[in-house]
């Protein structure tokens, strides 16, 4: 009996001492943290940023993600005891939260007066505190949105501060409100309550580049912002991924891979555990005859090998350095040279099927070796073999820091060199979740891949996304649009298509004969989606087209248009986490060259005149080089290239939409439009052609219904356009070709 007492006081004794050390970090009360400590020991909750948000000055708004019915037992255990919450009915009635409710004064919600009552904002000009349960749901619809209005029209007429709450892992919780498809379901993962600092809803709308942004689209980015932030950002790509297939099932299946053998078609698929297998065991390999940081190239089709190569370099500490196949040999070598790469990991059979001997020698010109994935598969080991499933989860080099490079991609731009844009793991894994905070992807959804992983956005969306999300990676070595092609993406059915605007037109006029029920939406990669494809796509699929815009320095999307927010003709809304400025540009007053600042933006670049030197960004900001416009609610039109667009007597020009109006009509011919000077007009257009009959453009135009300020000036044709070792247009080349023809090589 002494004994039972001695240890039921020990145990009271303990629990007290862990309340009273909960009073001391937090500031709670003694009620509070008698009701918190259990969920704390349980939940090995982080809530270092809890003391801060209490300690935030009247009137305040914590604005709560609703992720799952622990949420009000935790918010009640941790906000002020004065801060009034307002609660959904099932929590305003559920017998288990009867202590929790106890602790702060409660009311239940009611769409038809909470929000709008006129009580509410009395208790907040009180110096009073609210805390508001919003739905977790990344795309809400129309009447779900009205309670971000609603919310937001509060906080401005009380002038209160806005503390967004959101609380990492606990949508994964038996009892989440979330869908079960969204992920498995655990009985004690990990909390953490993360918060953002206190900020006006005034002073939310006052950061938009023009007139000040709509207050319900401030309170909604800011939220997705927490959204952002629950996530550990010292986590590398090894450890997030890993990550993901603990949350999610390491027998879940998540790469699909589709080849053309010899032997008829091959199909694999690989679960997050044979993924992670492979990748150490690829990593040892590669770790062998490299060294940590060191950059290594990866020159691989779409297939699963390529995965798990990729996840092999980065459990290995090694930088991916993307090499395009369709690059010239010269540019081949220059990159390889401007990333000191020493190594390059390709296939053999990629390599003659897709006639890339040229590649092969540029690479080893620049100094490279190659190592064969054939030669490593053959050359395993089954001790290798054991070991790698064994400790699949741990990475081949311990070290894994999210600030150091993790891949790099290669982008000429208009200059005679390229530059190589070195990424760390933070800015992809920021990028991947930057986009999953915008658009809802989870484990009942497949994504079909066509764009080449040399491309930043198919890394990032087409890669890491999926990966991340736990959907269903679908990646096909011979992605070109072919009915063969289309017939995959009938029979496996994706519901996420991510491509560019030929892949998808090719998708419109070759699918018809196929069923592609399901397909969600398709998200586009590089450049614009032309009106057609887009009614087909709308007509025909009964899909939407995301369209954004982006860049390889910033991992690479920007900006991006969802279900919430869209708006045709625009590249989007900004990602959340982002921030833009525009800097003034002569002779454009309604528009401006963007600058962009976030967690997303690139390390640096490597530039050819100094290999393996990376030259870091100066304060931070990055100049796009794009002229854009912003609208108030904070969607972009892209007008075009600082250094593609004319002034024609006032009047802004896109070169690039001069170029695509020739394409329209010759779509096998080169075309580049540059700007000359002229004494009437400041400037005119002149498209430089390899079509033999320029005259037909103008009559197409007027046909096609296209402004008269996309028919060129002057149209020259020659047999073969000037190109750049990258293999893009030499536009500085055609442009001096053009004034000597045209006789005003002096005025240039």
């Amino acid at each position: 009996m002494i004994l039972a007492s001695s240890i039921a006081l020990g145990i009271v004794a303990a629990y007290l001492a862990v309340a009273i050390l909960q009073i001391v970090r937090l500031r709670l009360g003694f009620r509070q943290a008698l009701l918190y400590v259990p969920l704390k020991l349980v939940y090995r909750i982080r809530d270092r940023k809890v003391r801060a948000a209490r300690a935030v000055q009247t009137p305040v708004i914590y604005a709560i993600t609703h992720q799952s019915r622990l949420d009000p037992a935790l918010m009640l255990s941790l906000l002020p005891e004065d801060t009034l919450h307002i609660l959904d009915d099932e929590s305003a009635r559920s017998p288990w939260l009867e202590p929790w409710r106890a602790l702060a004064r409660t009311i239940v919600f009611k769409a038809e007066h909470v929000f709008v009552s006129r009580r509410l904002v009395r208790v907040l000009k009180g110096r009073g505190r609210l805390a508001v349960y919003l739905p977790d749901t990344i795309e809400p619809d129309t009447k779900t949105y009205r309670l971000f209005r609603a919310v937001a029209r509060i906080a401005l007429r009380a002038d209160a501060k806005v503390v967004p709450i959101f609380v990492g892992e606990a949508r994964y919780l038996p009892f989440s409100r979330s869908r079960a498809t969204d992920g498995r379901r655990r009985l004690f993962p990990r909390l953490s309550v993360n918060t953002l600092e206190p900020i006006t809803i005034a002073e939310l709308m006052a950061l938009s580049i023009k007139q000040p942004a709509r207050a319900s689209n401030a309170l909604f980015d800011r939220l997705a912002e927490a959204r952002l932030a629950a996530p550990d950002p010292k986590r590398s790509l090894f450890l997030a991924l890993r990550d993901a297939a603990f949350r999610y099932g390491p027998h879940h299946p998540i790469v699909e891979s589709f080849e053309q053998a010899e032997s008829g078609r091959m199909h694999a698929t690989l679960s997050y555990r044979q993924l992670f297998v492979g990748a150490r065991t690829f990593g040892h390999r590669f770790a062998s005859v490299t060294a940590p940081g060191e950059a290594v190239g990866v020159l691989l089709p779409n297939t699963a090998d390529m995965v798990v190569s990729l996840l092999a370099l980065w459990s290995g500490d090694r930088v991916a350095a993307m090499i395009k196949p369709e690059t010239q040999s010269a540019g081949i070598t220059t990159a390889i040279r401007t990333a000191l790469v020493r190594t390059v990991v390709s296939s053999r059979s990629f390599i003659a099927n897709a006639g890339l001997s040229q590649a092969v020698e540029a690479a080893e010109k620049g100094g490279a070796k190659f190592v064969w994935l054939e030669d490593v598969r053959k050359n395993i080991t089954i001790a290798e073999k054991l070991v790698a499933a064994a400790l699949w989860w741990w990475p081949v080099h311990m070290r894994q820091e999210a600030a150091t490079p993790a891949a790099i991609l290669f982008t000429s731009g208009r200059e005679a060199d390229p530059k190589a844009v070195v990424l760390s793991h933070a800015n992809l894994l920021a990028n991947a979740r930057q986009l999953e905070a915008r658009l809802s992807i989870g484990l009942d959804d497949s994504l079909l891949n066509l764009l080449p992983v040399s491309r930043t956005f198919s890394l990032t969306g087409g890669i890491v996304l999926p990966l991340l999300a736990g959907a269903r990676l679908l990646l096909d070595r011979e992605a070109l649009g072919s009915q063969r092609e289309a017939a995959i993406a009938a029979k496996i059915r994706p519901s996420i298509i991510l491509g560019n605007d030929t892949s998808l037109a090719a998708h419109g006029r070759l699918a018809e004969n196929f069923n592609l029920s399901g397909l969600r939406f398709a998200m586009v990669g590089t450049g614009t989606v032309d009106d057609e494809t887009r009614r087909i796509w709308r007509e025909r699929f009964g899909a939407r087209i995301v369209e954004g815009f982006g860049l390889t320095e910033a991992a690479p999307v920007v900006s991006i248009n969802t279900a919430t927010h869209n708006r045709e003709g625009t590249a989007g809304r900004l990602l959340p986490g982002m921030r833009m400025k525009l800097e003034p540009v002569s002779g454009i007053p309604q528009a401006g060259r963007l600058l962009i600042q976030g967690p997303n933006l690139m390390l640096g670049y490597m530039r050819a005149s100094q290999p393996g030197v990376l030259q870091a960004l100066g304060d931070g900001w990055h100049d796009t080089g794009d002229i854009v416009d912003v609208d108030r609610e904070g969607f972009l039109t892209v007008m075009g290239r600082a250094g593609r667009i004319a002034s024609v007597g006032g009047e802004i020009v896109s070169l690039d939409a001069v170029e695509a109006l020739a394409c329209q009509l010759w779509p096998d011919g080169q075309h580049a439009a540059i700007a000359v000077p002229d004494k009437h007009k400041g400037e005119q257009v002149t498209l430089v052609t390899t079509a033999d009959e320029p005259d037909l453009l103008r009559q197409f135009g007027r046909l096609a219904g296209a402004s008269d300020r996309l028919i060129p000036h002057d149209i020259i044709t020659i047999a073969d356009l000037p190109r750049l070792d990258s293999g893009r247009i030499d536009y500085a080349a055609v442009r001096q070709m053009a004034l000597q023809r045209l006789g005003i090589v002096a005025a240039a």
